[in-house]
């Protein structure tokens, strides 16, 4: 019942971190125009993403332009591409090993041994993705906060934090606490198996003692 509850908690989480790992890479609103010192034009506020950049006016007009060019991207955008790109693999590859390591599934012939094996890939691939994710939100993070403190970089280039890379930590979290939870769903089970394996054992040799002894009393009665 417990384990079937962790799974079932793990497996939600994943999910959930999935999803937002999809919309963080998509969403336009990495760096948002910052409205500081001489840039007041409040009515218009300009939003960078991975793929596209929109200018927003007044919440009623929004336009958006799709790069024409890679190497358009700042450094740490063009390697965020990538590095969400390949998270979201890995996020939707370790959501369906999940799937098939589940107790109630019955999609492969396997034992209980093999299921726990592929849970224990599932939790891997989730914290590995999760690790991934946060590499690129982190950095784009980083440049901004530096290029904002910077007196060197124009008041109209600096930018503040978008959503989506609140949206890319939440999600993040997740990836890795679904990981963390079907590892110890795992590590449990192992010892659960090997206290289960080791009882028996006991219990046989002191048996088959207990028969040699008995098979010893019984010849000596009959020889004498």
């Amino acid at each position: 019942m417990v384990g079937g509850a962790l799974q079932i908690a793990g497996l939600l989480l994943g999910g959930i971190g999935m999803i937002g790992t999809f919309a963080v890479t998509g969403m336009p609103q990495w760096r948002v125009s910052a409205f500081i010192e001489n840039n007041i034009i409040v009515f218009e506020t300009i939003w960078e993403g991975l793929w596209m950049h929109c200018i927003r006016q007044a919440n009623i007009r929004m336009q958006c332009k799709i790069y024409d060019s890679v190497l358009a991207l700042s450094p740490d955008l063009q390697a965020s591409r990538g590095l969400m790109c390949a998270g979201s693999v890995l996020s939707f590859l370790a959501f369906v090993v999940a799937i098939i390591g589940m107790k109630c599934t019955r999609c492969v012939r396997s034992s209980w041994q093999t299921k726990g094996y592929i849970i224990l890939t599932a939790g891997l691939l989730f914290i590995l993705s999760g690790a991934v994710e946060l590499i690129p939100v982190c950095w784009v993070a980083n440049t901004i906060i530096s290029d904002f403190y910077n007196p060197a970089v124009n008041v109209a280039q600096k930018r503040e934090l978008g959503e989506a890379l609140y949206l890319g930590w939440a999600a993040a979290f997740c990836l890795i606490a679904a990981g963390a939870i079907f590892c110890c769903f795992y590590g449990c089970c192992e010892k659960t198996r090997s206290y289960g394996y080791s009882a028996p054992t006991h219990y046989s040799t002191d048996s088959q003692h207990l028969h040699r002894k008995t098979e010893s009393s019984y010849s000596k009665s009959q020889y004498v």
